[in-house]
């Protein structure tokens, strides 16, 4: 698993968009399951208090979906924190699959 934040030059006006990239790095294909439209959520944490969440306040269709992932193959999922405030923060990305939980943590600076 990859993620990596893309801001725009530390413009806080523009927003900070976080990517979550998943990478099959083994021989055979893998089928993630999706319980609705929302395939990956993002949560922002200062001092260890959560501040932002992509899907606070989101509806998403409620259709359960299914991907392949062939071997090597890589799927990004992407979400926009549209107003941070300067400062040290962290991010958690979660890929939302039926299969089981993924997510890893990154610190970053606005």
């Amino acid at each position: 698993m990859a993620y990596a934040r893309n801001g725009a030059g530390g413009d806080r006006r523009r927003g900070v968009t976080f990517d979550l990239s998943v990478v099959n790095a083994g021989s055979t294909p893998i089928e993630l399951t999706f319980q609705d439209a929302c395939r990956a959520d993002f949560e922002v944490y200062r001092d260890g208090d959560e501040i932002w969440r992509y899907s606070d306040g989101r509806t998403f269709e409620q259709s359960r979906t299914e991907a392949n992932l062939q071997p090597g193959e890589a799927a990004t999922f992407g979400g926009t924190w549209p107003d941070p405030e300067p400062g040290d923060y962290t991010v958690e990305p979660t890929l939302r699959v039926s299969e089981r939980s993924v997510s890893a943590r990154t610190p970053f600076l606005m």
